[in-house]
């Protein structure tokens, strides 16, 4: 399973953070709910960026390029395997800052990927 860190988390139901939050639960992956809100998601506090996780494998986004270089240093710090930047998410900047650091930027719909099984 790969662990699995959310940039963006909500406890809004109706947003798609949420929707993945519990989908990669669902699917046996252990999460990481990082966001500005407060509260849970599949069971799982929301945190504020804090110290950089070491044994995180994906990161998932769903915080447009205009909140994303706050979270930079935060990612790499993580240093993933691969960062996916889902829809409205893209971000050419930070794409090429991950691949100069060796982690994979994927543009991609985390939801997608899970229900086909290509996460």
């Amino acid at each position: 399973m790969k662990k699995t860190l959310i940039i963006g988390a909500t406890p809004n139901p109706m947003r798609y953070a949420y929707r993945a939050a519990q989908m990669l639960k669902a699917k046996g992956h252990n999460i990481v709910n990082v966001g500005i809100k407060r509260g849970a998601v599949a069971g799982v506090e929301i945190e504020q960026p804090g110290d950089a996780y070491n044994d995180i494998h994906t990161v998932t986004l769903y915080i447009g390029p205009d909140l994303q270089e706050g979270y930079y240093d935060y990612i790499l710090k993580t240093n993933p395997k691969r960062v996916i930047f889902n829809p409205g998410t893209e971000n050419p900047e930070l794409e090429n800052l991950l691949k100069e650091n060796a982690i994979e930027p994927i543009e991609a719909c985390t939801l997608v990927m899970l229900s086909t099984g290509q996460y």
